[in-house]
């Protein structure tokens, strides 16, 4: 009987869309999910449909479907846990992080035009650390992406990105846009949380060739595990930025 009720919401809302209509598929079906999970007994903790009974209903891609519950977990309206399926959200959660964007975003935020002087993409297999950052299985293989950016005057940040293979993840996407665009847009997959950590290190032969620095110029090193919602990690990130062009400012309230 509940597996019934689970797969036929029709009785309670107009559950379809439009396939001639201008607006993308998954904003309305994002509409679909915001007035459904409002019916009382979604609201008092039934599961939602099952992505496949919605598209086979909704006649779209389960893709598509994924794309827009992604968005509403990201705004903690929804909460999806494995093996279990996806309820509404009986509180609101706090991101550990305020606000972050990916390079590319937070140099555009401020009006600053960077350069990508290199930018390498392709499959390797996982080593240890990025098998255990990433938690796969170590020699899994992964995209792992390569840019070194910078201004006009030359670069001034070294970074090697691996992601997760859940992601789907091809190696030939266009990366020169922003990254976690791409995530959203094309593999609906939402970046929620960023761990990271931060040190000083001398420059070895290979940076400072990259840097255009001297080998035992100070550099700035940051080590970023990003998260999707349920907190599972997407990307390990490794930054080596150029001491003399580069700083990080973080703000902390009481």
């Amino acid at each position: 009987m509940s597996e019934q009720r689970n797969i036929d919401p029709g009785n309670l809302i107009d559950f379809r869309i439009d396939h001639e209509s201008a607006l993308p598929l998954h904003s309305q079906v994002e509409e679909l999910l915001r007035t459904l999970i409002q019916q009382p007994q979604y609201a008092n903790g039934q599961l939602l449909p099952k992505e496949v009974d919605m598209s086979k209903r909704l006649g779209i891609s389960r893709n598509t479907i994924r794309q827009a519950t992604n968005k509403l977990v990201h705004e903690n309206l929804l909460v999806r846990k494995k093996g279990v399926g996806t309820t509404v959200a009986r509180k609101t959660y706090t991101s550990k992080l305020d606000n972050w964007f990916s390079f590319s975003q937070e140099m555009h935020e401020n009006g600053v035009e960077f350069i990508n002087f290199s930018l390498k993409s392709g499959f390797c297999k996982a080593s240890s650390d990025v098998a255990r950052q990433l938690q796969i299985n170590r020699g899994k293989k992964v995209v792992k992406l390569e840019r070194l950016r910078g201004m006009e005057d030359g670069p001034f940040v070294y970074f090697i990105s691996y992601f997760h293979p859940r992601i789907g993840f091809t190696g030939k996407e266009d990366f020169s846009r922003h990254l976690y665009e791409i995530m959203e847009e094309d593999y609906a997959t939402i970046p929620s949380m960023s761990r990271e950590e931060i040190k000083a290190m001398l420059a070895d032969e290979f940076l400072a060739e990259q840097l255009n620095i001297n080998i035992g110029d100070p550099i700035l090193f940051r080590k970023r595990i990003v998260c999707d919602p349920g907190e599972r990690p997407i990307e390990y990130n490794l930054g080596y930025y150029r001491a003399d062009r580069f700083s990080y400012a973080i703000d902390i309230k009481r």
